[in-house]
């Protein structure tokens, strides 16, 4: 025979563990809620940090409507300052026009040399001004690059990112480095004010760290193609930050990369813009990336090294994007 007040311990027993383990998982919600606020806080304040608002020409006519999944268009420039002991207002060592269209889960990444032979708008008293479309950046900043882009690709531009050469290594270790497969081995040696440092790279898969991505993005002279091929290594970089901050294990290592971003990162995205982007699946178009280039020609002119662009090239890449912005 059960012994008297038995079962009535066990019920005991058992609503008393079931209401440590509800509490449990309260309490796990309550962290949970908290982390989320602190991070979204956090992120209010680098979004707030890095927005620099640009009065640049209007070409689109309508505004473009994140709310309503407009695809957009983005000028990502490469600044050569605050690395190789350059502090000046540097020249836009790399530029990239993205193109994100979240209705056809599409994203395209437009090199544009660096050397490119552009009328430089904004520059030159009312006289038209040509010259290499890097020093659009050097001579007005991110509006008259902005500008002279536009009028070069005959496209809105919607946004712009500048990162300087210091943040894109900061960005890459604070993402616990990135994976590129690289098209042929090859040393690069960088001289600097600290010293001399060789980066070796072999042909396939390579883990880079901070430097080596860095010096893998920046050698030209060994590559085969030229200007050409460091396009193409830049816009793997591109794509393999892409990959890790849209990893899942991004939330360990947020803040080193909030840190990061504050310091060398500008922007005209504002904090109701990342709502959006999340909102209306801009991020996953991001998963799709075409990779295309503004082909050319090299030629000197004036004793002047330029980049070459023929019409029937600038129609493709105009098509192109066109398309992808649906416009």
């Amino acid at each position: 025979m059960e012994e008297p007040g038995t079962r009535k311990q066990q019920k005991k027993k058992n609503w008393t563990g079931l209401k440590l383990f509800l509490g449990l998982i309260i309490l796990v919600f309550i962290f949970a809620g908290l982390y989320l606020h602190s991070v979204y806080t956090n992120v209010v304040e680098a979004a707030e940090s890095i927005y620099e608002p640009v009065d640049q020409e209007e070409t689109r006519g309508i505004a473009v409507d994140l709310e309503q999944s407009d695809p957009i268009s983005i000028l990502l420039l490469g600044v050569d300052t605050g690395e190789l002991g350059r502090t000046e207002q540097g020249r836009s060592d790399s530029m990239v026009v993205a193109t994100i269209n979240p209705n056809t889960q599409q994203t395209t990444l437009l090199s544009i040399p660096r050397d490119t032979y552009s009328k430089i708008v904004g520059y030159g008293d009312g006289v038209e001004y040509f010259d290499k479309i890097n020093h659009a950046y050097a001579y007005g900043e991110i509006k008259m690059a902005i500008d002279s882009v536009q009028e070069l690709l005959e496209i809105p531009i919607d946004y712009y990112v500048t990162i300087n050469m210091a943040g894109l290594e900061k960005i890459v270790d604070a993402v616990g480095g990135i994976d590129v497969d690289s098209p042929f081995g090859f040393t690069f040696t960088d001289y600097t004010e600290e010293g001399e440092f060789s980066y070796s790279f072999t042909e396939g898969p390579n883990h880079l760290d901070g430097a080596h991505a860095l010096a893998f993005a920046r050698m030209r002279y060994e590559d085969p193609e030229g200007d050409a091929g460091r396009q193409s290594r830049q816009r793997l970089v591109i794509e393999a930050i892409l990959k890790k901050l849209l990893s899942s294990n991004l939330l360990v290592t947020y803040r080193d990369v909030l840190t990061t971003v504050s310091g060398n990162v500008e922007t005209n995205f504002q904090m109701e813009d990342y709502e959006l982007l999340l909102k209306n699946n801009y991020l996953e178009a991001t998963k799709s990336i075409q990779q295309e280039e503004l082909s050319g020609f090299d030629e000197i002119m004036d004793e002047i090294y330029y980049h070459f662009v023929e019409d029937e090239e600038f129609y493709r890449v105009e098509s192109l994007l066109k398309k992808e912005l649906e416009i």
